[in-house]
């Protein structure tokens, strides 16, 4: 046997011709290699071409493209590691020209020409709008030591000619059984058809198509070779290049020689030279009668030019495989950088929330050793160890929740430290933060922490960012969870932990949205859940059927946290251990599970200096229901008691209660700092953070990673909001006061910034400018009378506008400063807030009442769009304009309607604002009122006289938005009302049934079904039902309410057959292209364009269509001269449209690919046919195999499925298993095939 290390040049063959031309050309013959690399798949051939030891691969059978041949040319160098340099030896379609005279049976060699490496990808690029197809796709040259022979193989043969075909005829001479095959066909054969004459179907071995669309081109003289060189570009694809048009149009663009599909996939990971020889023309009259010679000739070059480089030469080359690893590592550091700078930005874009510093923190806090016991119990061991496990940890107040939180978050991060298959991801929920928090913050954030988990930015998020960040506008939620289920496929396996669900709140169904969004994310995915909360009996019974584990302090866990606090006691305690034990014993019977209660309990013996006082007060620890109000108000008793630091403390503790959000350590220094009447900050006045924290006697803390200072506790919240009145009854007459005069300092005298750097200067500067700027008007809304500060600052409108720079900037896009709406009044201002008393006093100074910012904005558009009634009210009184229009056409109606305030669209309404119009996308009120599930709004419109079945530009009803949505009650209200079309369906013909099914909105599924008319197995354009959607999804309650119905075929086919408008859907961005389009399902289409666009495939008109060839996936038709006309296709004369083939996959076809389980067996039990095969061939167990899903590839097998059935391209389940890697997958049908 051979030893894989002596040999140092690696051969390629693309088919079997190739590789029985290669061995026909060794020298000599060598045994196999004594070992190749344990997952190495490559078939090999071994031998020498004069001094040259030369190891040969093909592909597979039946695999072509670039893909396939990296992935032999990777296994080559894991079983040759000695390989110098690299051949791709085969056949290729030539493009003949007027420049370059390619006859078949030439030769071509990729040579570097005008900068380009000799090769390029010409389906790689991109397409921007209103511009063409641009290709990105050159690669790296072939090595120098190549490109030196290829010179002096050149020369040799301008002198002395070239001897190929005495070559091949002596070949063939020794081998007479490849004569046939191989030899050169007769010269009558070689037939150049005009660009626009395309193959006659009804031909067959040989093209009998019109010779007058032949080419008429000489006989090459006697002077001439008749096998010809040629040097220069060669393009090449993931696809067979057949469209002569396509092909001089490459050529005359890029001087491109021939077209292949291998080499693409070897430039930059097996540095080589490409030879092919030629055996067609690259158009539709293809034969295979030139392949083998055409074969033998590339073979016959590729010896004469190894003789020309000497041994030594290539033995002085760098390894291929130590080549690669320094160019790659290289070029990932370039990439690398550009990279993570473009993803943190996109990441940020989705929310700029970061919990890792607040879990940082609260691990600092932990006591080592603690929370031992969580991590032992059998709960944890049981949810760590399966799939799909949840684990609620409920616990009273203060019982340690949320640094046990982070002891999870620890442990699962230490047990998976380098493992890119795991995905963890956390919410620390506080109700501090309510307006960080919100369920779409929530949800992005756990998309952010598990896109950051991948070595690249997922295309999920990338596509996201790229549809909504142009437009400035933000993902719904629908977006954000179906971008996280994908992401979340990614993984093995993910771990969902959140902490608090009490603290998050229920305003606008935060709480109820999250977890409904991550139970349904862990019904589709391999995901794990870990929640804590108080016991609030809402949440207690979301998790009702899940395993739960109480949460209470534990004795020892106590006990060690007070041995490492008694040095914090005066020094009575610290000699006296004695007394600190019976510190520790009366503590600990005190608490009763609540750990906060030790700190706290500490903390109240810090000022006891003698041993008889502190035992006073452990006599007097409060204990029973009243326990934290008692230690509450027995730590103000203290700080009553401080002389001198007793306001400050004050001060302190109303900023933090009654903040809009949590403040950092400086916006609270500079805050305090602020001296009302004056015109700037005085750096001497701003106090320090440890003195701020000392005074408030334990019921402050900070957080050192974020630089926030917060309250000690939830429940310290909670007894401040209870005894507001008490301890800071002014507090928002004072907040606003400060708030207003920094707002007045002569720093902001300048007014907005012109740029992004001045106003980011001016923040950084000014470091209590973005809360006093964002949040002075809502303290003054609640404030019990309007202080004179407001209105001295409102009459300076350079402040104004510098304040109104900072507040209408966009949270999530920091330091985007500029497109902000300018010449904001300070009736505008007022109006945003709903400052009723501000804006009277402006009223009666006789301002203008209908003033536009520069987004056309009215003070009464603000305020309609902010809810806030009374200054609707008064505004409309003062004759405010009821029907004025902003820049997006939207009227104060509309906006309260988008916004769901009821009060303000029945004030509007009742002054007459008008219900029967349409805005610039065609949406009505009740459209817009249905689109965001606001009820009552809903009901106030439909006692109005408004059309129910309105339709926007795309033809969504009011109806059909509510159920694509999964708004049931708005659902139920719409279904009452007379005349409404329950079968209403957009342009591609998605009913409002389909897309509830497609959502899984099983109560407005149920609902709809309720309606007699309503046809439940309807199709729509792409041929797809609504039980086909339900089970593609995998919700399972979807399909059993519809396979209750009889008229629903369990075996229905997606046959497709229907006209998609692609010009809209490209227009639009919106869902229905990008989530239930037919190739997100991988079912092939073609494509229709009306007017005058030329196609690029064939050119036959089926009346004022012009048909393309049909493709597996848009985003694989990229090639130039079809894919840049989709794109930048706007023209009003000329719509594409998408004519859509169909996969014919059943229901239990979508199913088996999308790996639910659940839905397959249902499927199976209610008689779906288990082995229908799609048009491509494959029954649901092949597409289960081959998408790796183990446990529906069990079942099928189980319930009798083929497991040896093949597709059309002769693959079965098993091939596509191991070629996707899924091990399991294949032990299951290996096991299965050898029982049978």
């Amino acid at each position: 046997m051979s030893n894989p290390n002596d040999y140092t040049v690696g051969w390629i063959c693309a088919i079997s011709t190739e590789y029985v031309a290669a061995q026909a050309f060794l020298d000599e013959k060598h045994e196999g290699p004594e070992y190749v690399s344990p997952n190495d798949n490559n078939d090999y051939t071994l031998g020498k071409i004069g001094k040259h030891n030369v190891v040969t691969a093909v592909l597979p059978g039946g695999e072509y493209g670039i893909a396939s041949a990296a992935i032999v040319a990777r296994d080559m160098l894991h079983s040759f590691p000695n390989v110098r340099i690299g051949l791709m030896v085969g056949i290729g379609g030539g493009a003949p020209s007027q420049k370059h005279d390619i006859r078949l049976g030439d030769i071509v060699v990729s040579v570097p020409r005008d900068g380009k490496g000799g090769v390029f990808q010409y389906d790689f690029g991109k397409t921007i709008q209103n511009q063409r197809f641009c290709t990105t796709g050159f690669l790296s040259q072939p090595p120098i030591v190549l490109l030196t022979a290829i010179n002096g193989l050149q020369a040799q043969y301008e002198i002395d000619g070239h001897r190929l075909e005495e070559a091949i005829n002596y070949v063939l001479e020794k081998k007479p059984r490849l004569s046939k095959k191989y030899k050169r066909p007769a010269i009558s054969t070689d037939r150049l058809f005009k660009p626009e004459a395309t193959h006659d179907s009804s031909c067959t071995k040989d093209c009998r198509c019109d010779t007058s669309n032949l080419v008429l081109r000489s006989d090459r003289g006697s002077e001439e070779d008749n096998l010809a060189i040629h040097y220069g570009l060669i393009a090449s694809a993931n696809q067979l290049m057949k469209d002569a048009l396509v092909r001089d149009k490459i050529a005359a663009e890029m001087d491109v020689l021939c077209f292949e599909m291998e080499a693409a996939g070897l430039m930059n990971h097996f540095p080589c030279l490409v030879i092919r020889g030629i055996c067609d023309y690259s158009d539709t009259h293809k034969s295979k009668e030139w392949q083998g010679y055409a074969a033998m000739a590339a073979a016959a070059y590729a010896r004469d030019l190894l003789y020309r480089i000497p041994p030594n030469k290539v033995e002085a080359e760098e390894k291929v495989t130590e080549l690669l690893s320094r160019v790659h590592n290289y070029v990932e550091k370039v990439e690398g950088k550009l990279d993570r700078k473009e993803d943190a930005e996109i990441l940020n874009w989705l929310t700029n929330i970061d919990y890792g510093p607040q879990q940082s923190d609260n691990l600092q806090r932990r006591q080592p050793g603690t929370g031992q016991w969580l991590l032992d119990s059998t709960e944890y061991s049981t949810w760590l160890g399966a799939d799909k496990q949840t684990l609620f940890c409920p616990g009273i107040p203060g019982a340690g929740k949320t640094i046990l939180t982070s002891i999870v978050v620890d442990d699962l991060c230490k047990r998976y430290p380098n493992d890119t298959t795991i995905g963890v991801a956390y919410i620390y929920c506080n109700f501090q933060q309510k307006g960080e928090q919100t369920a779409y913050d929530l949800l992005a954030s756990l998309l952010k922490q598990l896109a950051q988990g991948q070595s690249s930015l997922p295309g999920c998020v990338k596509d996201l960012y790229n549809k909504h960040q142009a437009k400035k506008t933000r993902p719904p939620i629908d977006e954000i969870s179906r971008a996280l289920q994908t992401l979340a496929d990614l993984f093995s396996r993910v771990f969902i932990v959140v902490d608090a669900l009490d603290e998050c709140h229920t305003s606008s169904k935060c709480r109820s949205t999250l977890l409904l969004e991550i139970f349904h994310l862990q019904a589709k995915t391999k995901t794990n859940f870990f929640a804590t909360s108080r016991r609030i009996p809402d949440i207690e019974k979301a998790f009702k059927e899940y395993p739960s584990l109480e949460i209470l302090a534990s004795d020892e866990d106590v006990q060690t946290y007070l041995d490492s606090q008694m040095s914090e006691l005066p020094g009575c305690v610290l000699k006296r251990l004695d007394l600190q034990e019976e510190i520790k014993i009366k503590i600990v019977k005190a608490i009763d599970g609540m750990f906060l209660l030790a700190k706290l309990h500490l903390d109240s013996l810090k000022s006891k200096w003698t041993p008889k006082a502190i035992r006073r007060a452990l006599e007097t620890l409060p204990t029973g229901s009243e326990v934290y109000n008692e230690t509450y108000d027995a730590a103000m008793d203290r700080i009553k008691g401080q002389t001198g630091s007793r306001e400050l403390a004050i001060q302190v503790l109303s900023w933090i209660t009654c903040a809009k959000r949590r403040l950092t350590t400086l916006e609270l220094q500079h805050a305090l700092a602020v001296e009302v009447g004056k015109s700037n900050l005085d750096e001497d006045n701003l106090p320090e953070i440890e003195d701020l924290v000392t005074v408030c006697a334990g019921l402050v803390t900070v957080d050192e990673e974020s630089n926030v200072i917060r309250l000690v506790h939830y429940t310290t919240q909670e007894y401040f909001e209870r005894t507001q009145r008490h301890w800071f009854p002014n507090v928002n007459v004072s907040i606003t006061t400060i708030c207003v005069t920094y707002l007045s300092f002569h720093v902001f005298e300048s007014g907005s910034c012109p740029t992004d750097d001045s106003f980011n200067d001016r923040l950084r500067s000014n470091h209590f400018y973005d809360y006093a700027a964002r949040n002075w008007g809502h303290h003054a809304r609640k404030a019990l009378t309007l202080c004179q500060e407001v209105m001295r600052f409102l009459e300076q409108q350079p402040k104004v506008e510098a304040a109104s720079q900072a507040l209408m900037m966009p949270p999530r896009n920091s330091y985007y400063s500029q497109p902000v709406p300018r010449r904001m009044t300070a009736l505008h201002l007022v109006a945003y807030f709903g400052i009723e008393d501000a804006a009277r006093a402006l009223l009666l100074n006789a301002v203008e009442t209908d003033a536009k910012n520069t987004d056309s904005q009215t003070p009464l558009s603000l305020a309609a769009k902010n809810g806030h009634s009374k200054v609707v009210e008064l505004l409309l009184e003062n004759g405010a304009e009821l029907e004025s229009e902003d820049g997006r056409g939207n009227t104060p109606l509309l906006w309260a309607i988008i916004n769901g305030h009821e009060a303000v669209v029945q004030l509007l309404l009742e002054k007459g604002a008008k219900v029967r119009f349409k805005d610039k996308e065609g949406r009505t009120p009740l459209s817009l009122a249905a689109e965001n599930g606001h009820e009552a709004v809903v009901k106030l419109l439909l006692a109005k006289d408004v059309d129910v079945n309105s339709r926007n530009e795309y033809s969504w009803t009011p109806l059909w938005i509510a159920a694509n949505k999964g708004y049931e009650g708005v659902v139920k209200l719409l279904l009452a009302q007379k005349g409404i079309e329950a079968n209403c369906c957009d342009i591609d013909g998605h009913t409002a049934l389909s897309k509830a099914a497609s959502g899984g909105h099983e109560p407005v599924v149920k609902l709809l079904l309720g309606v007699n008319s309503i046809n439940p197995d309807s199709k729509d354009n792409c041929g797809w039902t609504p039980l086909m959607r339900a089970a593609q999804n995998g919700h399972e309650a979807v399909v059993k309410l519809l396979l209750l119905r009889i008229e629903v075929n369990i075996n229905s086919k997606e046959e497709g057959g229907g006209l998609l408008d692609l010009g809209r859907a490209r227009a639009t961005n919106r869902s229905s292209w990008n989530h239930d389009s037919p190739w997100n399902n991988h079912s092939s289409w073609s494509y229709y364009s009306t007017g005058n666009y030329h196609s690029s495939r064939s050119y036959h008109s089926t009346g004022n269509y012009h048909s393309l060839r049909s493709y597996d996936s848009l985003e694989n038709y990229r090639s130039p001269g079809n894919f840049h006309s989709l794109e930048s296709h706007n023209s009003t004369r000329c719509i594409p449209k998408i004519y859509v083939q169909g996969s014919g996959r059943t229901p239990l076809s979508w199913a088996a690919k999308n790996g639910h389980e659940a839905v397959v067996k249902l499927l199976l039990e209610q008689g779906a046919e288990i082995d229908d095969k799609d048009n491509g061939g494959q029954t649901p167990l092949s597409l289960a195999a081959e998408n790796g899903h183990e446990m529906v590839v069990g079942l099928l097998l189980e319930k009798g499925a083929k497991a040896e059935s093949k597709d059309k391209r002769d693959r079965t389940p098993l091939s596509l298993a191991t070629r996707n890697g899924h091990e399991m997958v294949v032990k299951l049908l290996a096991s299965e095939i050898t029982a049978v």
